[in-house]
């Protein structure tokens, strides 16, 4: 394309904008479920583990489609590809206002974990594409924090507005709306910074300039096969940065409403439960992003600019395990808005390291293999979850006191983990990954 129309400015930023309404999108629809779940476990009569079936379904179609569509994304562009899976997606989640039952639901959940595993890998992708270095992390920050105002905004639309006027069917439907209209904003706004009509020329300079210094002279760009990368330690960090710390963050929008009933607590008088740590997420992922993107300005290197995040966030998400010693709302409110800010600077610097780490055509292969040992991690911690809170039914408010200890200290071994396995080794000076 010829840049023969007047240049949007600063246009890499209304394509992060865009890139965080798809994810607000796509939990929406992914927490419509888990906030209908205490009123229908009791309108289909489902254990704890009835449910935690019926979340693994949803799970291991993400966790497959996460490595999948990594791949894809790479191949067919982040523009075709998310056009394809918003739309699926959308589609799917309207279809399982139909369900009638267990299997129905299951089925569902299944597709809708298919279509929605795109979103990270091709948003890290787009990043990558359209980002300097210095504002990666801010961008994924911007994009990756539409996962907590989802989460958010999910309660008040379902709980709070649709479902006690017109049951829950409409509840699924309404939110599904939402991403045909963005898939037209999408369509129209989306371009790579090569061909795109509406960039500056000093934009576009500036965006080549950064991929030319970032480029290995012996990758050069190649896209990696998955045995090669799978070698690679760096890619085993960048895998259990995710691993070991989403799947409690999945613990909190996916269960907290029949955690909060476990605590004694209703799910509709516990709003504030519902709202404030995804608040605190979106506030710790911008302060992720900025820091840094401030520590690198400063001088600091882009590792240790990335090792700080997680420093903080491993040790911050331990904070959980106070959690067994209080049923008072606010200040379990209080102790999940702490773990999930903490936990986004984590997550925000995982989700960052494919592209700091990887060529352009193995970023979003990278981001799905992390994708997928996240959702590997789900799986089990969701079954362990519906297993464990109903053999514990009889200790009443203390029935997830075990599992809330597991997740504060998973965290904390991930972060070890994840300074250990990233960081300049052979495969740096061989041209295999970049040098943080």
């Amino acid at each position: 394309m010829t840049n023969s129309r007047k240049p949007i400015s600063s246009l890499r930023w209304w394509i992060g904008g865009l890139l965080f309404a798809s994810t607000v999108i796509n939990y929406i629809d992914r927490q419509t479920f888990a906030w209908l779940a205490p009123y229908l476990k009791l309108e289909y009569h489902w254990t704890n583990f009835d449910y935690a079936a019926i979340t693994i379904a949803f799970r291991v179609a993400y966790t497959i489609g996460q490595t999948v569509f990594g791949r894809l994304m790479d191949r067919i562009g982040t523009r075709r590809g998310l056009t394809v899976t918003v739309i699926f997606y959308s589609i799917v989640s309207m279809l399982t206002s139909m369900a009638r039952g267990f299997y129905s639901f299951a089925t569902f959940r299944f597709l809708l974990g298919a279509g929605e595993s795109a979103n990270w890998p091709a948003a890290t992708k787009a990043v990558s594409e359209w980002f300097p270095k210095q504002e990666r992390a801010l961008a994924t920050a911007l994009f990756d924090s539409g996962s907590s105002l989802g989460a958010a905004i999910a309660p008040i639309i379902v709980v709070g507005w649709i479902y006690p006027r017109w049951g829950w069917r409409p509840a699924i439907v309404v939110p599904s709306i939402l991403g045909f209209f963005w898939v037209i904003v999408w369509r129209w706004l989306y371009h790579t910074p090569e061909t795109h009509s509406r960039i500056g020329a000093a934009e576009r300079e500036m965006i080549a300039a950064d991929k030319r210094e970032s480029v290995s002279p012996r990758a050069g760009g190649v896209q990696l096969r998955w045995r090669h990368l799978l070698k690679l330690p760096q890619t085993w960090g960048t895998i259990i940065a995710k691993m070991f710390t989403d799947p409690v963050f999945f613990f909190i929008t996916d269960w907290l409403p029949i955690y909060l009933v476990a605590k004694g607590i209703e799910p509709k008088s516990g709003l504030i439960a519902g709202w404030l740590p995804f608040v605190a997420t979106d506030v710790g992922s911008f302060f992720a992003g900025w820091l840094s993107g401030h520590l690198i300005r400063r001088g600091m290197s882009l590792g240790w600019a990335r090792r700080v995040p997680i420093i903080y966030g491993g040790i911050g998400m331990t904070f959980l395990v106070f959690t067994i010693f209080t049923t008072n709302l606010y200040v379990i409110a209080f102790i999940f808005a702490v773990v999930t800010f903490t936990y986004a600077g984590f997550t925000v610097m995982a989700n960052t390291l494919p592209s700091d780490l990887f060529e352009s055509g193995s970023v979003a292969s990278v981001s799905g293999l992390g994708g997928t040992g996240t959702g590997l991690g789900a799986i089990l911690a969701t079954a362990l979850v519906g297993l464990v809170s109903d053999a514990r039914r009889a200790t009443g408010t203390h029935a997830f006191d075990p599992i809330m200890i597991v997740a504060g200290i998973i965290p904390f071994i991930g972060m070890v983990l994840t300074l250990l396995l990233v960081r300049n080794n052979e495969a740096t000076e061989r041209g295999l990954v970049r040098r943080i």
